[in-house]
């Protein structure tokens, strides 16, 4: 007898899983219109100021790099943290460019130094993300792995097994 009987938890399982994947595109949609908005209003509020300061670039870029975040999503189905960390990063070097000038001299060397070791720290635990991603894999990968090989059994015969791979995963 074939699996056809698939019981009432897998399939409220699946329904969940479309539901979920259903909302992630449509407020990844939402917030991919906004930052295109956004991104526009500063591009216009440039062209009528007529010059474009550095403050108005990182911001444009932190745009840029947002909607980079979301495409990624959209084609990889993964949300990687290290973009992220590089819009913290861009944001936090926008900040020590344009808003560190305009505070007091002696708060002015411990909001300096602050940022910077901020931004030491977000590039190291980038290095690490990428260094364990690359030697160990992602959690993610052992789940779509999991999905995968449910629904293989789900089509196999009573009797039969599906194949288990026991290969540690590395990404090239």
């Amino acid at each position: 007898m074939a699996k056809n009987n698939v019981g009432i938890h897998e399939r409220l399982q699946s329904i969940g899983r479309e539901f979920v994947d259903v909302s992630h595109y449509i407020i990844l949609f939402l917030i991919s219109v906004v930052v295109v908005w956004a991104a526009g209003k500063e591009f216009i509020g440039i062209i009528q100021k007529g010059s474009a300061d550095l403050k108005d670039i990182l911001m444009l870029f932190i745009y840029l790099e947002l909607l980079a975040m979301i495409g990624i999503y959209f084609k990889t189905h993964r949300l990687p943290v290290q973009f992220l960390i590089f819009i913290a990063i861009t944001a936090l070097s926008r900040h020590l460019v344009v808003d560190v000038q305009a505070v007091s001299d002696y708060f002015h060397l411990w909001l300096l130094a602050t940022i910077s070791v901020a931004i030491m720290v977000l590039s190291a635990s980038i290095v690490v993300l990428t260094w364990t991603a690359k030697t160990f894999g992602r959690p993610e990968d052992n789940l779509d792995r999991k999905y995968a090989n449910s629904a293989i059994e789900a089509l196999l015969p009573d009797n039969a097994q599906a194949p288990h791979s026991n290969t540690k995963h590395r990404r090239e």
